[in-house]
């Protein structure tokens, strides 16, 4: 038996250790901030189609900003980086005719332009744009996609079909208000605003910020959500020989249209 204590002495409790966090609920709470700052703030894009060409390519993975022209409150339009969407700003949506599907273009029109393809020269508000960004596979005229608005010459969403009736005035589309005309750089292989109509203020997720990573892939093995068999083993035989190192954090800006 232990010895008794010795009378008038208190014995201090020892206090209770505090139990130390565990590892798996650190890392949990690590991947909650990081699904929160992914979802919340910034999103990863693949570009899966050359209808921006040359300015994105197939196989560019991009980070979004989805602050930038996220709807602002009283107070935080004063303390958040919320900008307009301008003419030129490349932009990410969610595509009108199936919302699931996520689409980049270039911003042509804001509410209230006027807009006219000519030859496959745009004018806007009767001023012939100076477009560096435009890239042209071939000298071919088309009577629809190169002289725009015009009758189609092929099937059209029927939002382009609402545009062409009821937002031409005097030859030239009349982008409305809360929409954009988008087009992309790649103006002879492009699905845009010139076949489904214009784009909703409320379809807008963000614009591009960076190309975190490219790599040379078909269109195939980009357009689903999920990576396929075929890719993996591309990857695995061709990482460093098809990343294209010189586009790895390239900056991705627009550029000013007035």
């Amino acid at each position: 038996m232990p010895p008794p204590e010795p009378e008038g002495v208190v014995v201090a409790e020892e206090p209770p250790r505090e139990r130390p966090r565990s590892t798996i609920a650190e890392w949990t709470i690590t991947i909650l901030l990081l699904l929160f700052l992914t979802t919340t703030l910034v999103q990863a894009y693949v570009i899966p189609t050359g209808s921006m060409e040359d300015t994105l390519l197939i196989g560019d993975h991009l980070l979004v900003d989805k602050l930038a022209f996220a709807p602002y409150g009283p107070v935080s339009k004063y303390v958040l980086p919320y900008t307009d969407v301008k003419r030129g700003d490349i932009i990410v949506f969610r595509y009108p005719v199936d919302i699931s599907q996520t689409f980049v273009k270039r911003c042509i029109g804001v509410p209230g332009d006027r807009i006219r393809v000519i030859n496959k020269q745009v004018y806007l508000n009767g001023v012939r744009l100076d477009e560096p960004y435009t890239y042209h596979k071939s000298d071919y005229i088309d009577s629809y996609r190169d002289n725009f608005p015009s009758d189609p010459n092929v099937s059209v969403d029927r939002r382009a079909t609402d545009m062409l009736l009821n937002h031409v005035i005097n030859g030239e589309v009349v982008v409305p208000p809360n929409s954009y005309f988008a087009m992309g750089d790649n103006r002879d292989s492009s699905l845009d605003s010139r076949y489904w109509g214009f784009v909703p203020r409320e379809n807008i997720i963000g614009k591009p910020l960076i190309i975190y990573w490219s790599y040379d892939a078909p269109t195939d093995q980009l357009n689903t959500s999920s990576i396929s068999l075929d890719h993996l083993v591309d990857l695995s035989k061709n990482f460093f020989t098809k990343t294209r190192w010189r586009r790895s954090f390239m900056l991705i800006h627009g550029y000013p249209i007035q």
